[in-house]
């Protein structure tokens, strides 16, 4: 029975694990996730310090203050950031103090340094102050123990400053998976060659491996493999050394599509060929031991869209990550669509999502086909249309999976 596609997800999923996570520097973690939850091991900031430049005093020196009646405050010394104060403050005490400086003991708040005026050994100021201002109290940012990061997190730039002021220098993450690409035919040439009779150029290669960065993974392209059973296997044997294989093209029913027949041959386990979709029906998904191997259609866009739908989540997983998924969102399709009487093929349809006044829409990039590449091109989303279902009326519902951020319009 040919799956649909949410059976050949879970077939896939259910036969992937996260690759083991080793422990790496703060430097070389952006991006990965996490294997296990983090938490502080100690309070920011460390001590109570100055948040401005300006002068440490205490609130109720200043109580009677005013422009009229100004108060003067003997100054102990000054505070650099880094420094100790080596006394505390009492009545009628100050600290010229600068920004991260610790608070000396007895303080209570700062002036800034624009709302005084120093003559010799004493400070002037001339309205009274609120107590604990300008002033970051000890472990007000983050506590000692404080949950950071969630296991299955992929780490930002902020979080890699969080983990940094938190005293971890080092992460347990799991590594990115290498991907080996292969794309086949003989009809193939690089993009940067003219192609000739009967000739076009590897869009795959450049778009499937674009996509496997894009979803963290590394790229591992191989050269373009043409229609011949020994070159195939060859390829193929050395592509093992890689996490994962994706290969485009040869595993439909052609004469000279050799793929599924190779795999086998090298001892890989057929799950599934083929799912009950379109564009991309032709998608094969192989377990050789326990590495993963792909067999994606040739035509363009069924293979990006085929990367989209099944591989990235299994690179995910693979790497780690507790999301796995795009997110989804109901909109209304402009224009309506209307597919094939009777098609029992779960339907995805390339389109602009746009927020309009409030509202999500969508509208169709153009002719669908699974090889008009240029319906990528705009495409920030795909409409999913469930089996059975072959019209939609314009500004009917459609469930959106979301490859882009919606923008307001």
């Amino acid at each position: 029975m040919i799956p649909t596609p949410a059976q050949a997800l879970d077939l896939i999923l259910d036969r992937v694990e996260p690759i083991p996570a080793t422990g790496k520097s703060l430097s070389e973690v952006l991006g990965l996730a996490v294997a296990e939850a983090l938490n502080s091991q100690a309070q920011v900031p460390p001590f109570t310090n100055s948040a401005m430049d300006g002068y440490a005093v205490r609130a109720v020196d200043l109580r009677d203050a005013s422009l009229a009646n100004p108060v003067r405050l003997r100054v102990l010394g000054d505070l650099a950031a880094g420094a100790i104060p080596h006394r505390p403050m009492g009545p009628g005490d100050a600290f010229r103090i600068m920004t991260g400086a610790p608070l000396p003991e007895g303080a209570d708040s700062v002036v800034p340094v624009e709302d005084t005026t120093q003559v010799g050994d004493w400070v002037e100021l001339r309205m009274p102050l609120r107590k604990g201002v300008h002033i970051r109290l000890a472990g007000e940012d983050l506590q000692l123990g404080q949950l950071l990061v969630k296991a299955g997190q992929g780490l930002r730039p902020g979080d890699i400053g969080v983990l940094a002021a938190a005293g971890i220098p080092e992460v347990p993450v799991h590594p990115r998976v290498r991907v080996a690409v292969l794309t086949t035919g003989d009809e193939l040439v690089d993009v940067s060659e003219l192609p000739g009779p009967g000739r076009i150029r590897d869009a795959n290669i450049h778009a499937v491996c674009a996509q496997v960065a894009a979803a963290g993974a590394i790229s591992v392209p191989f050269p373009r493999v043409p229609d011949d059973r020994l070159q195939l296997t060859a390829i193929l044997r050395e592509a093992l050394a890689a996490d994962v294989i994706l290969t485009t093209g040869g595993i439909s029913v052609g004469d000279y599509d050799f793929m599924k027949a190779m795999l086998e041959e090298l001892g890989a386990e057929r799950i599934f060929w083929k799912v009950a979709q379109k564009p991309g029906g032709p998608l094969g998904f192989w377990l050789l031991g326990a590495k993963p191997i792909f067999g994606l259609p040739g035509n363009p866009v069924a293979a990006m869209l085929m990367v989209e739908e099944y591989v990235r989540p299994a690179l995910r997983k693979m790497m780690g990550f507790a999301k796995l998924h795009r997110p989804m969102a109901e909109a209304g399709l402009e224009g309506g669509w209307v597919g094939k009487a009777g098609d029992r093929r779960t339907t995805f349809l390339r389109v602009v999502a746009q927020r309009v006044d409030g509202e999500l829409k969508a509208r169709l990039t153009g002719p669908q086909g699974s090889g008009i590449l240029s319906s990528m091109l705009l495409a920030n989303a795909l409409a999913v249309i469930p089996a059975g279902v072959d019209r939609i009326e314009p500004g009917g519902t459609v469930l959106l999976r979301l490859t882009e951020e919606a923008e307001d319009h």
